[in-house]
């Protein structure tokens, strides 16, 4: 592998942990990426558009009738003393600021020839900002839609082409990406921290992030001809845990009306809330405290008082970032999120079943084959079978029954049924029982081109160019007529349903609400057809499973 130029590097949704997916995976998502960018049709006119906002105002560009606006800080740079505080506002200013050109992604890692790099050239501590997307010729009141990008809570980036709003502006909604903290920058305990300003949450400054945005978009997006009181949030892989984690955070009711869960999980254990500063937890043994420890004293920082701390904060970003190192000779040094008791008071699994969550309409759902392996690891299938004792029986009779299916591809449904397709049904029954409407979908549609890569269905994050009408072949060829006619189908569901809150609209398959146990499948062979869940039987056992564990 080449090294990446600084300007180019933007993360691509990867897998649901650190390189579940190998850096080849990136460096592909990249190669497409700038595709993309060389594909798309963009015609810049000279009135640029202008919108004065509460700090001030921005100018930005506008493409093919799209108005776009890039690099718009929401919050201040979370640097100095405000690393690892809550955002701070805005200093208002006068004139026009450009917004022609994204910002620096958050601080994360970076690639090279020889593998990853301390931190990414083109990521910051000063990231904390969103782009816009917006027909120019457009009445007030636009439906909103925020979309959380994923990457582990480790990699990502509001500014990755396959995420660009065009397709959405076009259909009349407007689309707003934003960036968050992300790794040891985004959620990080210690001791001293706890001890300073003993009011304010801790922890999850990613989760505080969003939120920030959130609130900016409540005051700020009708300036932009956005209806604050229409916005859908979605999110896929780490973006679909946030967009879960929001659905149960207290402080964020009210900032948005809808939510999408593309593979976002919604059971305990997958990136859910590690307790702050309680060890033995069943999901995660060691505390977030112990572990912000743990990665103080391999910078050669002990103590957990003030001093420590203004150690701490006195490293370099990439000192922080270091490479996105989780472990260092099976010891962790990266927390993940947190259960810090003020902003995270609890999981998503624990709000769902005891009905505390916000109340909105939901789409939720996952993809046929999400990963190889990762979650649930076994070598063969006896081993696989024994990590389900007592179930074992049933976990055979239902991925297994003839005792003749490929091993590979068991482990394969094993875990995606465990990790996301059973939460998504979980999480959906969660809203129907509070009368909320809940639209479950199964992604299972492989193009011709990638079938030798996913033999068993649709991987991890395939999704993603599909719902946002964003295909394009890395070679610059057409994209295939099937491909554009799934990604016309999704796209056109998701924006029906940041409009009105219901998927369904004319000359589409009808997509019913999950109260029958009945889902919309994006089939392998193009079409979208309602059904019954296909696999109940194997969600079924991972459910009973998820409940052996309580």
């Amino acid at each position: 592998m080449v090294e990446i130029p600084v300007k180019c590097v933007k993360d691509w949704n990867g897998a649901f942990f650190t390189f579940v997916v190998h850096k080849t995976y990136y460096m592909k998502k990249f190669i497409f990426g700038i595709s993309l960018l060389l594909t798309l049709p963009l015609i810049a006119q000279n009135n640029a558009p202008i919108v004065q906002t509460g700090s001030g105002a921005f100018r930005g560009t506008i493409e093919n009738n799209v108005a776009i606006f890039k690099g718009i800080s929401y919050a201040a740079a979370p640097i100095g003393e405000f690393r690892w505080r809550a955002p701070q506002p805005v200093k208002p200013w006068t004139g026009e600021k450009d917004a022609s050109t994204f910002c620096k992604d958050c601080g994360q890692a970076g690639f090279s020839a020889a593998g990853r790099t301390k931190i990414s050239p083109n990521s910051s501590e000063d990231c904390l900002a969103l782009n816009i997307w917006k027909p120019i010729n457009s009445s007030s009141k636009l439906p909103v839609m925020v979309w959380i990008h994923g990457g582990a809570f480790v990699f990502g980036s509001g500014a990755n082409p396959e995420n660009f709003g065009h397709s959405f502006a076009q259909q009349g909604v407007m689309l707003v990406t934003i960036n968050y903290r992300l790794g040891r920058l985004g959620f990080f305990a210690h001791p001293a921290l706890s001890k300073e300003y003993p009011n304010e949450p801790k922890g999850n400054y990613a989760y505080m992030d969003q939120i920030a945005a959130l609130q900016w978009i409540q005051q700020n997006i009708a300036a932009f001809g956005g209806d604050p009181q229409n916005v859908t949030i979605f999110g896929e892989s780490a973006g679909g845990v946030s967009v879960q984690s929001l659905l149960t955070i207290p402080a964020a009711k009210g900032l948005f009306h809808k939510a999408i869960v593309e593979s976002g999980g919604g059971r305990d254990g997958v990136l859910t809330g590690r307790p702050i500063n309680k060890n033995g937890d069943i999901h995660y043994p060691i505390s977030a405290e112990q572990i912000g420890l743990n990665f103080a004293k391999k910078k050669g920082i002990e103590g957990d008082d003030a001093q420590a701390l203004a150690k701490l904060r006195a490293l370099p970003a990439e000192e922080i970032v270091d490479g996105g190192e989780e472990n260092v000779n099976g010891t962790p040094i990266y927390s993940g999120p947190i259960l810090d008791g003020k902003l995270v008071i609890e999981t998503a699994e624990s709000a769902y079943k005891a009905g505390r969550q916000n109340l909105v309409p939901v789409i939720i759902g996952s993809n046929s084959a999400e990963v190889p392996q990762g979650f649930v690891n076994a070598a063969s299938k006896e081993e696989l079978y024994t990590k389900f004792n007592p179930l074992q029986d049933e976990l055979k009779s239902a991925y297994d029954p003839d005792g003749s299916t490929d091993f590979a591809k068991i482990l394969s449904y094993v875990n995606t049924d465990k990790v996301w397709a059973e939460p998504a049904r979980f999480t959906a029954r969660a809203f129907e029982s509070k009368k909320k409407p809940a639209f479950v979908y199964l992604f299972s549609y492989v193009s011709e081109a990638n079938k030798q890569r996913m033999r068993f269905g649709a991987a991890h994050a395939s999704e993603i160019a599909y719902a946002f009408n964003t295909l394009r072949n890395r070679d610059g060829s057409p994209v295939a007529t099937k491909d554009l006619a799934v990604a016309h189908l999704m796209h056109s569901y998701w924006a029906n349903f940041a409009k009105t809150g219901n998927p369904n609209g004319e000359n589409l398959p009808l997509w019913p609400e999950n109260k029958q146990n009945e889902i919309l499948e994006f089939q392998s062979d193009g079409e979208a057809k309602a059904k019954k869940e296909p696999n109940e039987a194997r969600l079924n056992v991972m459910e009973k499973a998820s409940e052996l564990k309580k």
